[in-house]
């Protein structure tokens, strides 16, 4: 069970099915894997070995793929780099990862061009930067390369995590592991080699790149690379390639909805499963997305780089009756359990954390074993994220445990004041965070965007709260921004709008 043969596999079984297409222009999977191996020619020429590191910076790119399968064909070991990042951040990993080989976009060179690592050779894509050597045009010269055999237990990727509380960790992924959040992921949502993958969010990130792409791969079906999120070019790309399967974080769906006028000339009728994961969509969103979008087809996930990343699936079914819920049991190839402490189990009315079990878990964090051991117990990953369960059994997100606020001896939990706040219908997203006090320990403060040309005020929202929240709970600190700051996967950045206040 390893990447290569998976590639192989789709090549030798389909080799005239179309593999991807980007801006115009497709390749089949024939032709994908003879790239891909002219790609692992050019790496073992320059010295790359079995277990190497080959870091990847760049938007939604055929070269990606490239990159990452020449990666695979040479044993090395393929280490995703956020295309945001700057270039202090760029170097951490790339030291901490050891990569040998760096390829990064031609539109990010002025990150590229002030990187300090000097242990790695390093080459654009897709446009030519001065200075440097182009990997789309090497590739027609590249030697043959040598198969390299792979074991299933062997490193197949590096993922640095969002760092939502701080600097990065590596995930360690293996070859089986990732072909499982694949083949997992693929079984749940039933893709087949006629689907199409609309990806739009990044390439790079663990969710499009092993459950989505590496789904489509091991079925077969056709990737439709779109290069960067775009509200305008989503709905086009949809209609124009008759995509049927997609995934995005909630405001993914929602900005066309705000920012098309004529969003309803849209056809979106080829579109077989809508994927959103990365934060809960509310009752009534759910039910306005349903009726915008023409259909009920709309799935929620949860889960995380360090399980592959697998957790929880709610399904169709579910979403107006349960809406805000993350599921009720592992989705396929996952375990789940919520802990009330790390001896007793919650039952329903608690509040516990989210304890996972998958088949593609991380095997550990790279060159960091105390956090490692933090992370588990008995085999299980402690995720952080605080769920309150239902009379059902089904789990709601209540705040991660390092975002909790305790303000004179009350528990905030920022997700229930968000929800609230989020409700308003001039506010377009909000963010809660706890600001030290002398006194009371931390003040509930408040990040809001309000919707385009909409003017808010903090008495607005303080009168808005006034009979919806208890007194503790609401903000007493408002900050009203342009937007705020993101991971891939969507989630708020919440130390960065704390360093902001």
């Amino acid at each position: 069970m390893n990447l290569a043969a998976m590639l192989d596999r789709a090549a030798n079984n389909l080799p005239e099915h179309e593999c991807l297409w980007y801006q115009g222009k497709g390749w089949t999977y024939s032709q994908v894997k003879e790239l891909a191996e002219k790609a692992a020619g050019l790496f073992q020429s320059w010295g790359l070995r079995k277990g190497d590191k080959v870091a990847i910076m760049s938007f939604n790119t055929p070269s990606f793929v490239y990159g990452l399968w020449g990666t695979v064909k040479a044993g090395g070991v393929l280490v995703p780099v956020n295309h945001k990042l700057m270039s202090p951040e760029v170097d951490y990993i790339l030291e901490n990862s050891g990569a040998k080989i760096f390829i990064f976009d031609g539109a990010l060179n002025e990150v590229a061009k002030k990187l300090k690592s000097t242990h790695v050779r390093m080459l654009s894509t897709d446009t030519a930067v001065e200075g440097f050597d182009h990997f789309d045009a090497l590739l027609d010269g590249a030697p043959g390369f040598s198969e390299v055999p792979l074991e299933s237990e062997e490193m197949a990727e590096i993922l640095y995590t969002s760092g939502t509380t701080g600097k990065p960790k590596g995930c360690m992924l293996t070859q089986r592991g990732v072909i499982m959040a694949a083949i997992t992921t693929a079984m749940q949502m039933r893709f087949g080699e006629a689907d199409r993958l609309l990806l739009a969010m990044p390439i790079w990130h663990s969710s499009p790149l092993n459950n989505y792409f590496m789904g489509f791969q091991y079925v077969g079906g056709a990737t439709v690379l779109l290069r960067e999120y775009n509200p305008l070019q989503f709905l086009r790309t949809v209609q124009d390639q008759k995509c049927t399967v997609y995934f995005g974080a909630p405001i993914s769906y929602i900005l066309p909805l705000k920012t098309i006028p004529d969003f309803d000339q849209y056809d979106l009728s080829s579109m077989r499963v809508f994927v959103t994961g990365g934060g809960p969509i509310s009752t009534e969103m759910m039910r306005h997305l349903m009726e915008k979008y023409k259909t009920d087809k709309f799935y929620q996930v949860y889960g995380m780089t360090e399980t592959g990343p697998k957790g929880m699936t709610l399904p169709p079914a579910d979403q107006l009756r349960k809406a805000g819920s993350i599921g009720r049991i592992g989705s396929f190839g996952a375990q789940i359990k919520l802990m009330k402490t790390e001896a007793i189990q919650a039952k329903p009315g608690d509040v516990g954390e989210i304890w996972l079990k998958t088949d593609c878990m991380m095997t550990g964090y790279y060159n960091n074993s105390t956090a490692t051991e933090e992370a588990f117990r008995n085999g299980w990953y402690k995720s952080g994220d605080l769920a309150r369960m239902d009379s059902d059994g089904y789990l709601y997100m209540v705040d991660r445990m390092k975002d909790m606020i305790v303000t004179g001896g009350e528990n905030v939990y920022s997700k229930e004041v968000e929800d609230v706040i989020a409700t308003h219908p001039d506010v377009l997203e909000c963010a809660i965070v706890g600001l030290p006090h002398p006194e009371w320990g931390e003040t509930v403060t408040a990040f809001i965007v309000p919707t385009e040309g909409k003017i808010l005020e903090d008495e607005t929202i303080l009168s808005f709260l006034y009979d919806k929240l208890a007194k503790y709970k609401i903000p007493r600190l408002y900050k009203f921004v342009e937007a705020l700051p993101h991971t891939p996967s969507g989630k708020v950045i919440k130390y960065k709008l704390r360093e902001m206040a």
